[in-house]
């Protein structure tokens, strides 16, 4: 099956912990296919850090009441991946650029899957600002647990937190605050 013919319906989520709806597992739950199958250009054209997001591995996707305002619902969305040598940097440790990649990617998700558990439609939204605090490094062969939790889920602003924890040696990589809008529909010419 090549990326272009991945169907939500046909993909195994029985290894995807969490509450969340089994068509918010399913929609959400293979990073390598879901944004590829969106770009609007042609399937041969390769995005930026592809070889990176088809190995992230969703390990749960769960919706819930958050804890400071329970009327409201946040989602809790965890992915795995091994550090390779397509994100080091001279250093041998991960690449600062990856790790803001990792960030922005995955809580992304976290975002889309608490919307579309909300709506039922999957609504893009852009950057506005990202920022991160490098706290440990993380090595070759190092596996990484990245958790991200919502934190706002506006008509038009959104925003997300995440952690980067190299399970490998048990601390802190990165944490950061993605705060993303949606854009407005471009103006007539007219």
């Amino acid at each position: 099956m090549s990326d272009s013919d991945f169907d939500p319906e046909s993909f195994d989520i029985s290894n995807i912990a969490g509450n969340a709806p089994d068509e918010v597992k399913r929609m959400f739950g293979d990073p390598g296919a879901f944004f590829i199958n969106r770009r609007p250009f042609g399937v041969d054209n390769k995005i930026f850090g592809e070889d990176i997001q088809k190995r992230l591995k969703v390990t749960e996707i769960s919706i819930v009441p958050k804890a400071e305002e329970s009327k409201k619902t946040e989602a809790r969305f965890v992915m795995e991946t091994e550090v390779a040598e397509d994100m080091l940097n001279g250093g041998g440790n991960i690449h600062g650029g990856c790790s803001a990649f990792l960030v922005d990617l995955c809580s992304s998700f976290a975002l889309l899957a608490l919307g579309f558990a909300s709506s039922g439609e999957v609504n893009p939204s852009v950057s506005q600002s990202l920022n991160l605090v490098y706290h440990s490094p993380a090595q070759l062969g190092d596996k990484l647990r990245i958790i991200n939790t919502t934190l706002t889920l506006g008509a038009r602003a959104q925003s997300a937190r995440t952690e980067i924890w190299n399970a490998t040696h048990h601390r802190l990589v990165v944490s950061g605050t993605h705060i993303k809008m949606v854009p407005s529909a471009p103006k007539s010419n007219l």
